[in-house]
């Protein structure tokens, strides 16, 4: 009999869940804290107002969410108070992000290839040596 409890206590529905919360369980954001930055940033808005991280979700809520990466417009669907993973998550929300913004995804502003862009700053160690020896090797004693 207590097996049977604890499954059925797992399934319990959520009545109330905080908005940075809910965007993290369904990975909008990586974190829990990216999330209530994201919020107080003014990046997550309702009905073009920005809404604080403590705000309680309801259903039918739809959300403008600004990230790094993408634009996302999303109406809840379900309420969902502990993270899973990405193809359960996407039960609890509806993407109505138009197609132009899909489109659009935009690449972080900070993108690191490994490479400097050419003829830009200082030269890499490569290029001083070869400049070294165009100019006749000296070097200091």
């Amino acid at each position: 009999m207590p097996a049977l409890y604890i499954i059925v206590n797992k399934m319990k529905e959520v009545e109330k869940v905080r908005l940075d919360k809910y965007l993290w369980s369904i990975r909008i954001f990586k974190s829990r804290s990216l999330a209530s930055a994201g919020c107080e940033a003014g990046r997550v808005k309702m009905n073009g107002v920005t809404v604080k991280a403590a705000r309680n979700v309801a259903l039918n809520d739809v959300y403008e969410i600004r990230t790094e990466g993408r634009k996302w417009v999303i109406q809840v669907t379900a309420l969902l108070a502990n993270r899973v993973q990405y193809t359960e998550a996407i039960k609890f929300y509806n993407d109505i992000t138009p197609e132009e913004d899909k489109a659009q995804e935009r690449q972080a502003s900070v993108f690191q290839t490994g490479k400097r862009p050419s003829k830009i700053g200082r030269p890499t160690k490569k290029e001083r040596r070869e400049l070294d020896d165009f100019m006749g090797g000296e070097e200091d004693l």
